[in-house]
């Protein structure tokens, strides 16, 4: 059965289900989430807890012992299992089937999992649990859609804002859901219920910005100029490591070069994505960005950034004459108007 996150509340009033799948790269929704099937798990006598987490030295075998083994007080118990990667492998898809098969009545089992790709969604262990669980999947939370977000989270806690402080928040955060919802709460504690002020909320979220060095590669893929400036000039205020900057900007040039070259031998873009390992947000922004950025243009964008090493280490580069940070800045917007 698949369950909406925004039914989850109105589902959790009901006698609960035996299994629980939760799908998402959004850890502070999958949190939450989480969280509210254990408080509803703990109010309908499910007093004892066990967490399984799969590692390299899992054994499958842990997770149908713990479904048979008795508990020691004859409580119910909840049964948590997560998979951080995602990928079970051979022995732990066939252990999920038979799992997902032969559920205990005592038991409610909660499963977490990231967002799978397209190749992981067909097994055949992802079938069983979403035929056999209330399988949530909850979606990325996109920066388009961060401003809404924000006002509704800021209504569920009496308040609101107008859009350019909303906006003010969406672009303080950088896509960041956590850091967004600590800013959220933060205004929740230092002002009553009500309509704020500009004021009060560039006060409350103003200098704790948190700015990512791999959300570049978003602004870039998109084309979103503005983005890209404000995001290089909050690293450098911040005191980012520009190497690790540069880092970040010359792999992604180099994978579009990859993808390009792939592309060209007469590949489908979607193989090469997933021999690349590109999913989520990139994925998505990888066919426009190919067919907006030239090939001369990437090629032009990784000898420009061997000459920004240069500057970084001090050496002379032709290119440039400038500030490192500058040189940075240009061979960014390079990549990004294509």
């Amino acid at each position: 059965m698949q369950l909406r996150v925004e039914a989850l509340d109105g589902h959790l009033g009901k006698p609960l289900a035996q299994l629980y799948v939760i799908s998402s790269d959004e850890h502070l929704l999958a949190l939450e989430a989480a969280d509210k099937i254990r408080r509803a798990a703990r109010a309908q006598g499910y007093s004892e807890r066990e967490v399984l987490t799969v590692e390299r030295s899992f054994k499958w075998g842990e997770l149908l012992a713990a479904n048979q083994a008795l508990s020691l007080f004859g409580d119910k118990k909840l049964i948590e299992l997560r998979i951080p990667t995602g990928k079970p492998g051979k022995d732990g898809g066939a252990a999920l089937q038979s799992y997902a098969r032969d559920l205990s009545p005592d038991n409610l089992t909660l499963i977490t999992l990231p967002k799978l790709d397209w190749a992981t969604q067909k097994a055949a262990w992802v079938a069983s649990l979403q035929q056999a669980a209330v399988y949530i999947e909850i979606a990325a939370v996109e920066r388009p859609q961060l401003p809404a977000w924000i006002a509704g989270r800021l209504a569920a806690q009496g308040q609101s804002a107008e859009r350019h402080s909303v906006d003010f928040i969406a672009d303080r955060v950088e896509g960041n859901l956590l850091a967004a919802h600590q800013e959220i709460q933060k205004l929740g504690l230092l002002h009553e219920a009500g309509k704020l002020s500009h004021e009060q909320v560039q006060d409350a979220v103003l200098n704790v910005a948190r700015y990512d060095v791999f959300k570049l590669s978003e602004a870039m893929l998109s084309g979103d100029a503005a983005r890209l400036v404000r995001m290089l000039e909050g690293l450098k205020g911040e005191g980012e490591a520009l190497p690790l900057v540069l880092w970040a900007v010359s792999e992604e040039i180099r994978t579009l070069l990859k993808l390009k070259a792939g592309m060209a031998q007469g590949r489908p873009l979607g193989a090469l994505l997933k021999e690349y390992r590109i999913w989520g947000p990139r994925e998505r922004m990888m066919d426009p960005a190919l067919r907006r950025i030239a090939l001369p243009t990437l090629e032009a964008a990784l000898r420009q950034a061997a000459q920004v090493d240069k500057m970084i280490k001090g050496l002379r580069a032709k290119a440039y004459a400038g500030d490192a940070w500058d040189a940075m800045l240009q061979l960014a917007l390079k990549v990004a108007r294509g």
